[in-house]
C-alpha cells in the first residue's frame, strides 16, 4: 500500500506530539448522573472516604513516638499543638468570624480553613456526615474553582467552607497537580511563601524543573502521604520518604561524594539555601491601614534567601517550651549532618508554669489586643488562670525543598576557613580539623583542578 507524503506527514506529526492524558473512566457516569461529592466517587471507590477519616489530612492529627515530653496515648498536629510559628490551632482558632474592626469590618478565620471539608464535618470528625463532606476534588480535580473555596454563613448561622463540585471539576480527576498542594502547602502560616518559604518551580527546584510533581515524591498509599523526618512537622501517617527512595544509596558517580552519605544527609549539599519567614512577634501585632486588621508581626525572606544551619539528627526531636529542634551527635550512627531553617518566634507563656500559652486570633485580628486573644484561648481549653509573660521560642525546620543540583555544594564550598559548615559546631575539635585538613584547599585542590581542567576540554 503506497502512502502518500501527506498522510505520512500527518502520522509522524501525531507521533511525535504529547500522548494525550487518558480520560477517567467515570466519566460517563459523571456526564449522564452529575457529580454528587464523595458518594460518586464511591461508586467506583468504595470505601475510600470512610479510609481518608483517618488521615492526617482529615485529622490534622496523629500519635508521635518520635519527639520528647509528648503524652503517647494523646495524638498531636494543627488540631491541638502549641508553638510559636502559629501560636494557635484548630481547637482555639476554629474558623469563625471575628468582631467588627475599627472601619467597622468582619471576616470568617480560622486555622481549619485548609481542611478538606466543608467545616460542618470538621477536624477529626467521623460517620456518614464526615464522609459526605469530604471535597475529593480540591485535591484531585485539575479544574478546581478556587473561587467557590470560600467560608460563608449558612442560614441557620453555622459558618462553612465552599466546595466546588461542578461537572467540569469532577470530569478533569487525576493525580495531584503542584497547584493542588500548594494551594493549601504554600500558604500555609498566615501566608504566601512564609512557612517553609519553598517554591516548587523550575526556577527553585530541580525536581520541579524535570516536570515532576509533588505526588511524585510523596507518593500516596490509600491516601497516607509519606513525608520526611522534621523537627517542626510532628503528625504523620505513618509512611516516610527519603531521598534514597528514588536516588539510592549511591547517587554519584564520584566515590568521594559517595562516602559523604554516611553521615551528610542528601538536603546538606542540594538544598543550601532556605527562606521564608525566619522570627514572627505574637505580642505585637501590626495594622493594615486598608483593611484595618491586625496580623503578627513577621520578617520573612525569599525563596532560597537565607543561609541554613547544620546540626546532626537522627530523627528524634527535642520538644521544650523554649526549643523544638533535632536530636543527634557526631558519635550517634544514626545521625547524619543535616539543614535546618531556623526560626525564632515571640509569644506569651505562663509565668507560673512557664508554659507556652496558646493565642485566639479572632481579638488580635480586630483590634490588636493580644492579652485578649490569649485569654479567650485560656478560656477555651479550660485553663482557670494564667500569667502571660512575653518569651522566644526556637524552632528548626527541616530544609527538605529548593533542591538543586547545578549549585550543590562541591569541596572548596565546605572544606575552606569560611566555608558553609561550623565544624567545631558539629563537634569536631581544632586539632582535628587541622590535622584532617578540613578547611584546607589541600584537601581537595589537586582533585578538583583535575576535574575542571576535564571540562575545559570539551
Amino acid at each position: 500500500m503506497r502512502i502518500l507524503p501527506r498522510t505520512l506527514a500527518l502520522v509522524v506529526a501525531l507521533a511525535a506530539a504529547p500522548a494525550l492524558a487518558a480520560e477517567h473512566p467515570g466519566n460517563d457516569v459523571i456526564r449522564e448522573k452529575g457529580y454528587q461529592g464523595p458518594q460518586t466517587c464511591e461508586e467506583c471507590h468504595p470505601g475510600t472516604a470512610k479510609a481518608f477519616l483517618g488521615t492526617v489530612h482529615w485529622k490534622h492529627a496523629s500519635r508521635v513516638t518520635n519527639v520528647d515530653n509528648l503524652d503517647p496515648r494523646q495524638e498531636y498536629g494543627m488540631k491541638n499543638r502549641i508553638y510559636t510559628f502559629c501560636n494557635g490551632n484548630d481547637v482555639v482558632n476554629d474558623l469563625k468570624e471575628i468582631p467588627q474592626n475599627a472601619l467597622g469590618k468582619t471576616k470568617l478565620t480560622g486555622c481549619n480553613s485548609c481542611h478538606p471539608g466543608n467545616h460542618l464535618a470538621g477536624v477529626g470528625s467521623s460517620g456518614a456526615e464526615a464522609e459526605a463532606a469530604i471535597d475529593c476534588l480540591v485535591c484531585h480535580s485539575a479544574k478546581y474553582d478556587y473561587s467557590k473555596r470560600k467560608p460563608y454563613k449558612t442560614p441557620d448561622g453555622k459558618v462553612a467552607i465552599g466546595q466546588d463540585r461542578s461537572v467540569e471539576a469532577a470530569l478533569a480527576v487525576g493525580k495531584p497537580t503542584v497547584k493542588a498542594c500548594m494551594t493549601c502547602h504554600e500558604t500555609a502560616g498566615g501566608g504566601t511563601l512564609i512557612k517553609r518559604g519553598f517554591a516548587f518551580d523550575a526556577e527553585h527546584d530541580a525536581h520541579a524543573a524535570k516536570g515532576m510533581t509533588c505526588a511524585d515524591c510523596h507518593k500516596a498509599k490509600d491516601h497516607k502521604i509519606p513525608t520526611g523526618f522534621d523537627p517542626n512537622n510532628w503528625a504523620n501517617d505513618g509512611v516516610r520518604v527519603a531521598c534514597a527512595d528514588c536516588h539510592g544509596a549511591k547517587p554519584h558517580k564520584d566515590a568521594d561524594y559517595d562516602a559523604h552519605t554516611a553521615k551528610i544527609a542528601c538536603q546538606t549539599c542540594h538544598i543550601p539555601t532556605s527562606g521564608g519567614a525566619v522570627a514572627k512577634d505574637f505580642t505585637k501585632w501590626s495594622k493594615d491601614a486598608a483593611t484595618g486588621f491586625w496580623e503578627p508581626s513577621t520578617i520573612k525572606r525569599e525563596p532560597a534567601g537565607t543561609k541554613p544551619v547544620y546540626a546532626w539528627f537522627n530523627g528524634t526531636v527535642r520538644n521544650e517550651p523554649h526549643l523544638i529542634g533535632p536530636k543527634g551527635s557526631r558519635s550517634d550512627p544514626k545521625s547524619k549532618i543535616t539543614p535546618f531553617k531556623i526560626y525564632e518566634g515571640r509569644a506569651y507563656y505562663d509565668r507560673r508554669t512557664g508554659k507556652l500559652l496558646s493565642m485566639d486570633f479572632a481579638q488580635p485580628t480586630a483590634s490588636g489586643d493580644t492579652l485578649a486573644g490569649v485569654a479567650s484561648a485560656a478560656k477555651t481549653l479550660g485553663l482557670e488562670k494564667v500569667d502571660p509573660v512575653p518569651g522566644w521560642q526556637t524552632i528548626y525546620f527541616a530544609n527538605s525543598h529548593l533542591v538543586t543540583k547545578q549549585k550543590a555544594l562541591s569541596c572548596d564550598r565546605c572544606h575552606t576557613a569560611n566555608g558553609q559548615l561550623d565544624f567545631e559546631a558539629l563537634g569536631y575539635s581544632k586539632g582535628e580539623i587541622a590535622r584532617r585538613k578540613l578547611k584546607s584547599a589541600e584537601l581537595w585542590f589537586d582533585r578538583l583542578h583535575e576535574k575542571e581542567q576535564k571540562k575545559e576540554e570539551f
